[in-house]
């Protein structure tokens, strides 16, 4: 492929499937530059470090997410917004795991604050808006929503919950119940 191909938002998708085929601690400058047929420099000319292409991987990703959860949360609200939502978070997870890794990968306060992850936080409160939940409740409980999605999607990921009975699936369902019904009580 040519040089002139080169620009960092394409250098970022590339990196975000190599991810996703390997893993995002697995995505490298070089396999990258293999990806292209150029040389690491020829990259590094458009990034100035691979902790650079990291943080485009998670700011492509958690954008990505932002999109697909605004789409499932539209005109929804109470438990059939935190199932619509929650399900977008698990499914990502399983289409595009080295994505959803770099979802986790930390970034500096400035850039946090300018990036997709802004849309997370207010669509998590969209969703609570259904339930009788203060300003200060409300930051507990997109605590424990991130929580559960990302900590579910990742034991999912692992493969955790493949070797027993009952489906995950299953447990998925009843997990999602629980936190409806915590959440229509949580201020009893």
């Amino acid at each position: 492929m040519a040089r002139a191909g080169l620009k960092v938002d394409r250098i970022v998708r590339v990196a975000a499937d190599l991810a996703d085929e390997v893993g995002f601690d697995r995505v490298t400058a070089s396999e990258v530059a293999r990806r292209f047929d150029v040389k690491v420099a020829s990259l590094y000319s458009h990034l100035t470090s691979a902790h650079e292409l990291n943080v485009g991987i998670a700011l492509l990703a958690l954008e990505e997410l932002a999109d697909r959860v605004s789409e499932a949360l539209a005109g929804r609200a109470g438990k059939d917004a935190l199932v619509a939502v929650a399900n977008v978070y698990l499914d990502y997870s399983r289409e595009h795991p080295g994505r959803y890794a770099a979802t986790q990968f930390p970034l500096d306060h400035e850039t946090a604050i300018n990036s997709a992850g802004v849309r997370h936080s207010a669509m998590m409160t969209a969703i609570l808006r259904g339930y009788d939940l203060d300003e200060t409740d409300q930051v507990h409980a997109i605590r424990l929503l991130g929580s559960i999605f990302h900590g579910y999607a990742t034991l999912d990921a692992s493969g955790a919950f493949s070797h027993s009975s009952p489906d995950s699936q299953q447990s998925w369902t009843r997990i999602l119940d629980g936190i409806d019904t915590l959440l229509q009580q949580w201020r009893r």
